[in-house]
């Protein structure tokens, strides 16, 4: 598997990640906790190295699965993980404060069973608590050996600005995809400028960009995806044009949707990491021939002039919701 480095920051990971939230949290009920250590082990096995889960996934489930899963290994991989939200009477609800953040490494710590968390995002700007407030506490959290980097999940440029300025974010997070382009507006740019590398969540569109969600597709009101616009029957059938051009392509190339749609992700700037997820180890290795795949600069070229001309139909979150609310501030 070859490696990438997130920013400037020097944190070298497998080329492309793993995410670990759709395992326990998010897209139905949680797998089997044993054939997921497995899933996960299988991964380490080919060659990545870079695994991603949170505090709130579960709450703590997804925590303890990458922790005992990954204990084998220790030293050999980096784990990120991520502080910020908290479960209030089954809701979702921001919390930063400086003691929260304290009480949260702990729990991480302890749930991820290791001695220092390798990347540690803010999973959402609270915007009741200064980005610079936040990051002293890291900064402290730094020098008390607690962690060793730091990054922002969905955060607006401003944010990321007056936070780097404080404590040199090593990452941002975002979704990111030829479904969602918004952070080619002013995040990427940003990031280049100060060093800071790019982790994409939902390379595949959240499976659309696979191929096999088709106009009839139905989600359990347990997964997430029931309630996103996106994916309701008649955005899903406008938005087949795009998944045509991505077979198109993946024909050309002798490759599948899901690794045209991540190798472009790759394509994009040498400091990006995706972190695609699965629960099925054929989906993990399909993914993984993803890094093993170069587009030309024609080829890209061609591709991005493509997809400019297409339009994509249904918000990534529903109006008005907390999800829509909290991200890009």
């Amino acid at each position: 598997m070859k490696k990438r480095i997130l920013g400037k920051s020097g944190l070298e990971v497998s080329a492309i990640g793993l995410g670990c939230m759709g395992m326990s949290h998010g897209y139905g009920p949680a797998a089997d906790k044993q054939e997921m250590i497995k899933l996960i082990h299988a991964a380490v096995d080919r060659g990545i190295t870079f695994f991603d889960t949170a505090e709130v996934y579960g709450p703590y489930a997804n925590e303890e699965l990458v922790g005992e899963a990954l204990a084998p290994f220790k030293g050999k991989v980096v784990i990120a993980t991520k502080f910020g939200i908290k479960m209030v009477n089954g809701r979702q609800v921001l919390d930063s404060k400086p003691e929260t953040i304290r009480k949260s490494v702990e729990g991480s710590l302890k749930r991820l069973k290791v001695d220092t968390i390798d990347l540690y995002y803010q999973h959402r700007v609270d915007t009741d608590v200064p980005v610079e407030e936040v990051a002293g506490v890291i900064k402290d959290l730094i020098r008390e050996g607690k962690i060793k980097y730091w990054g922002l999940s969905e955060a607006g440029v401003n944010t990321i600005r007056r936070a780097h300025s404080v404590q040199p974010l090593t990452a941002v997070q975002s979704e990111y995809s030829m479904m969602w382009r918004f952070p080619e507006e002013e995040v990427l740019p940003a990031l280049e400028e100060l060093g800071i590398g790019f982790v994409p969540f939902s390379p595949l569109g959240k499976g659309f960009l696979t191929g096999t969600i088709g106009k009839d597709a139905t989600f359990d009101s347990s997964d997430f995806r029931s309630i996103v616009p996106r994916f309701k029957p008649e955005n899903l059938e406008a938005n087949q044009v795009l998944v045509d051009l991505i077979k198109k392509v993946a024909a050309d190339k002798n490759a599948t949707p899901s690794q045209i749609a991540l190798t472009w992700v790759l394509a994009q700037k040498p400091w990006i990491v995706p972190i695609p997820g699965t629960r099925k180890l054929e989906r993990l290795e399909e993914n993984l021939g993803a890094a093993e795949i170069n587009l030309t600069s024609d080829e890209l070229n061609t591709l991005n002039d493509a997809l400019s001309k297409i339009k994509v139909y249904g918000d990534r979150y529903p109006a008005g919701s907390d999800y829509a609310n909290r991200a890009g501030k």
